[in-house]
């Protein structure tokens, strides 16, 4: 209601005659303005050492209408884990139950841009990761073990330019984890 009023003002103050504020001239313009359509590319990558272990592409588009824009990634599965319990109330001797319980693991990400003008974007990012610990297939059904990751953070960007958000070492494994971003305005 509040902004039909002020489009509702400016307009009679076009019509009558009178002066217009910068500011609101801008907000006018700024209400007719298309959006602007970005692709926010992030990469999770692990390494070991100098060895990477692993690289993983995540594209999001995301449409800056009024100075700003976001949106949100989810991917993922859920792992069944065997429900454990003790006889007897024996905590030293844990067995399978019978059971299961599920173990969300995948990568969530949400994205939040602002427009800053001269090509600039801020960007906020929140990642979590979780994935599951060791090679040996047998080993994780048994007692599977969970590796979780979690950063939020902003960064400035233009079009075209990456750059690292975050980098982190994992204390169990030692592997590096890095996440680079890539803004680029879509024409």
């Amino acid at each position: 209601m509040r902004n039909c009023l002020k489009v509702y003002a400016l307009a009679f103050s076009i019509l009558a005659g009178l002066p217009i504020s910068a500011s609101a001239q801008a907000r006018a313009a700024q209400q007719d303005e298309p959006p602007t359509p970005l692709r926010v590319q992030i990469v999770l990558s692990r390494y070991q050492g100098e060895k990477k272990l692993s690289s993983i592409p995540f594209a999001l588009s995301v449409n800056v209408l009024k100075g700003d824009g976001g949106g949100n990634l989810r991917i993922g599965s859920k792992i069944p884990i065997k429900a454990m319990g003790s006889p007897g109330g024996d905590a030293a001797k844990l067995l399978p139950m019978g059971g299961f319980t599920y173990q969300d693991v995948g990568t969530s990400i949400d994205c939040r841009t602002v427009a800053l003008g001269d090509g600039r974007f801020s960007i906020s990012i929140t990642l979590e990761d979780t994935s599951v610990y060791g090679d040996d297939a047998d080993k994780r059904a048994e007692q599977p073990s969970f590796r979780s990751f979690r950063a939020s953070n902003s960064m400035i960007l233009r079009d075209g330019q990456s750059g690292q958000f975050t980098s982190a070492v994992d204390k169990v494994s030692g592997d590096m984890t890095k996440v680079d971003v890539t803004l680029t305005v879509v024409k």
